[in-house]
């Protein structure tokens, strides 16, 4: 199995690497690739070294699989291209994802919608993928009418220039600023680019994403996005009400069932989900699990989990094996 990391320098990328490497993929050869900056430049994978290659390289060694992680315009331009020479393209940047030609794939979720044909797949939001992860099983069970979701974003999720700003910040150090203030001791309502409706486009991919992975419009999604200096890991306060009753001990034993899911609820020893807790993990934890006591057949949830990881190149990491095991490639 010939695979690409496209992205390969940058942080989403080396998660990939390092994902790839513990999940024991059948890596034949593996092409790093990243910018013209960067080819030419060496990088270890299982203890060996590779040369980084461009994109056209790339292209020209028709590998089976390319993993892409090098923003939205790389993606348009270059994923047909991979798939042309007929590489399967999965895609961790927001370009594809709202195309309806394409599939936008949770494996453990909607894996099944995935077919030979599919040479561009696109890998979901991270703060889509840790919501789906917990809310697929109790939709399919209560089904769902009205999700309300706040979330708390680690800086990671900007890149590496976020992080850098709040190391900056941290080290009383004036630098390169990612946001348009400081993120350090602060919170910024403000994930992505303000879009005409008052939304940022972090929170309509929070609206839109879900219906599409669990292939039902039937629900209505509202979101708030919020940037905190966390260096790692995506927490979400999750308000949703079902069309039926529910029993919270069922709930516990259906997530607790969930693969990929872990259940941490445990209020008289302090046990919830916390983003430092997530970190390097590719588990979606769930926790403070409860009633919403102000109207009939809502819920509330905190859900946690590692954005580049499970939020990014362990999903997409997981797409590729799903493809392999199933023969899709």
């Amino acid at each position: 199995m010939k695979i690409a990391v496209v992205g390969a320098t940058g942080m989403v990328g080396t998660v990939m690497l390092k994902v790839l490497e513990e999940r024991n993929l059948p890596v034949t050869e593996l092409i790093p690739v990243a910018s013209e900056k960067s080819a030419g430049k060496k990088l270890l994978y299982k203890g060996k070294e590779y040369t980084i290659v461009t994109l056209e390289d790339a292209v020209k060694m028709k590998p089976d699989v390319a993993l892409f992680s090098a923003g939205g315009d790389t993606s348009l331009e270059w994923a047909p291209k991979f798939a042309e020479v007929g590489t399967t393209v999965i895609d961790n940047s927001s370009a594809w994802r709202m195309d309806p030609t394409k599939k936008l794939v949770v494996p453990e979720i909607n894996g099944d919608v995935l077919t030979k044909d599919d040479k561009i797949i696109a890998n979901p939001n991270c703060s889509t993928i840790q919501l789906v992860a917990v809310l697929s099983p109790l939709h399919l069970k209560y089904k769902m009418k009205r999700v309300v979701i706040s979330t708390y974003q680690s800086v990671s999720g900007s890149g590496v220039k976020a992080v850098q700003q709040l190391d900056n910040e941290e080290a009383g150090i004036e630098g390169e600023m990612a946001y348009p203030h400081k993120i350090g001791r602060n919170a910024l309502p403000h994930c992505d680019v303000f879009l005409e409706n008052g939304y940022t486009k972090e929170e309509m991919k929070l609206v839109k994403e879900p219906k599409k992975i669990l292939r039902d419009d039937s629900f209505s999604v509202t979101a708030t996005a919020v940037r905190i200096p966390t260096a790692g890991g995506h927490s979400e306060a999750v308000n949703v009400q079902f069309e039926n009753n529910f029993d919270l001990d069922e709930v516990r034993t259906i997530l607790s069932k969930t693969p990929g899911v872990i259940v941490e609820d445990d209020l008289e020893n302090n046990l919830y989900p916390m983003a430092i807790n997530a970190h390097n993990k590719d588990e979606v934890f769930v926790g403070r699990i409860r009633r919403d006591e102000s109207q009939e057949n809502t819920l509330n949830l905190w859900i946690v989990a590692d954005n580049l990881r499970k939020g990014a190149a362990t999903n997409t990491v997981q797409i590729a094996e799903y493809l392999i095991a199933n023969n899709l490639v």
